[in-house]
């Protein structure tokens, strides 16, 4: 039985990059498909902190660049920054909403896809900001809304037993 961390969240990372690349491909709107390894950064975020938000964001983000045609690391930089940012914003808002999770993998998919094509823009890739990229984030954003229960779900179980967050200011 696998009771630590050190194994359970490789094993959650990569059903979702299973999942991300076997099954999601077959689920397509408007020509885009949802984006698990961001929403697994999210998750992250959402469930333990910034910190492992941080970590998962990298891990799913250099994954995620072995798949894509762009640059190695634009990803891993994006989700580290979006899980973090994630696991930062947690602690002042809300969160005994159900619909809190929903909310935020609908605002973070999204601004993480827009950060995702500017700062591909940036460092030279092309086509990244088009007249696409508001469908792509819409989309994105709200089947990773949908998607956010059952991967929040895997992700609390992978994190289970972690240490506690430091706090910054003591």
């Amino acid at each position: 039985m696998i009771t630590d961390i050190r194994f359970r969240l490789p094993v959650a990372l990569l059903l979702c990059l299973l999942v991300h690349t076997t099954l999601l491909p077959e689920i397509r709107i408007a020509g885009v498909m949802p984006d698990v390894m961001l929403l697994a950064a999210i998750a992250a975020g959402l469930e333990a902190g910034p910190s492992y938000g941080a970590v998962m964001g990298f891990a799913s983000g250099i994954l995620s660049d072995l798949l894509l045609p762009t640059p190695l690391g634009l990803s891993a930089l994006v989700f580290t920054l979006v899980g973090y940012t994630v696991g930062l914003a947690k602690a002042g808002l809300l969160r005994d909403s159900p619909v809190f999770p929903v909310a935020v993998a609908f605002v973070a998919s999204s601004a993480g896809l827009g950060l995702f094509a500017l700062t591909g823009s940036m460092i030279g890739e092309t086509g990244l900001v088009n007249a696409h990229l508001a469908t792509v984030m819409l989309v994105v954003g709200i089947t990773n809304g949908i998607l956010v229960k059952p991967v929040l779900r895997l992700l609390r179980w992978s994190l289970a037993g972690r240490p506690p967050e430091r706090a910054y200011a003591e």
